[in-house]
């Protein structure tokens, strides 16, 4: 296990990372101390980690099979072309290393985002009226964070029809998408789930409808609705035109048909 200090965690990741000669992912982290930035320049602190190889007690063994195999094979074929060969088995293509950097940078970042963002809604809800449990920031996709609000009053946060869950959706999403180029599936007290379910049963009979007649449009859709059903039908009919379109009153609805083709 290695003790590495950085200004931030991104870069005390990519240290550890280089000392340990392995992929971020291979690494287990215990975050020691997390960064600050201060008050003009006073009380900053630097980000202190703890971290170790996954597979840390069989590292040693494997190396060393390694290395006894590896001078075998050199020694039998040092008077021939073969050691060459041998050589170029360990070698890695460059178009591999460069999408392994590559892929350590996005794994990095997505880290450090999820230990942040959790931290600075653990900060701003705490000091709320609000009774919840510790919120919970995850990976959900390699684009997009997961955060669960749980607790006795969770549901609360969701509001009549939604409202309050549009507006802090709203306000996450911004904030998030613009630090960390990030997207956001917010989960209040399985409200997201409930909806997902229920725009699932609805859209049954619309499907129908376009498989039989090769389009069709949803009802007046509210809020969080229009964009699940968007992604739904897009899934279902990739080869289709969907598409929300908007009534006479404001209201949002889903379209579905083909694409329009030039004579």
């Amino acid at each position: 296990m290695i003790r590495i200090e950085a200004d931030t965690l991104e870069e005390a990741y990519s240290k550890a990372a280089s000392e340990l000669t392995c992929s971020v992912t291979q690494i287990t982290f215990n975050v020691i101390q997390n960064p600050k930035s201060g008050f003009l320049g006073m009380f900053k602190k630097s980000a202190i980690i703890e971290a170790r190889h996954k597979n840390e007690s069989n590292l040693k063994s494997q190396y060393d099979s390694k290395s006894r195999s590896k001078k075998k094979k050199i020694k039998i074929n040092k008077k021939s072309n073969q050691l060459v060969n041998e050589e170029k088995k360990f070698q890695k293509p460059v178009s591999k290393k460069i999408i392994k950097k590559e892929n350590t940078k996005q794994t990095i970042a997505m880290q450090t985002a999820l230990i942040e963002i959790q931290n600075d809604i653990n900060t701003l809800f705490i000091h709320s009226c609000f009774e919840l449990d510790k919120i919970k920031v995850k990976e959900y996709r390699e684009d997009t964070v997961l955060i669960e609000f749980d607790g006795k009053d969770a549901a609360l946060l969701i509001g009549k029809e939604g409202y309050r869950y549009k507006s802090l959706s709203y306000l996450l999403y911004h904030w998030i998408n613009m630090k960390y180029n990030l997207n956001v599936r917010l989960e209040v007290a399985e409200f997201l789930q409930n909806q997902e379910e229920m725009i699932e049963r609805y859209l049954v009979g619309i499907i129908e409808r376009i498989n039989s007649i090769g389009r069709a449009k949803t009802k007046i859709l509210d809020g969080v609705l229009v964009k699940i059903a968007l992604e739904a039908l897009r899934k279902e009919f990739p080869n289709k035109y969907v598409g929300i379109k908007s009534s006479r009153e404001g209201g949002r609805f889903i379209v579905v048909n083909d694409f329009n083709k030039k004579k």
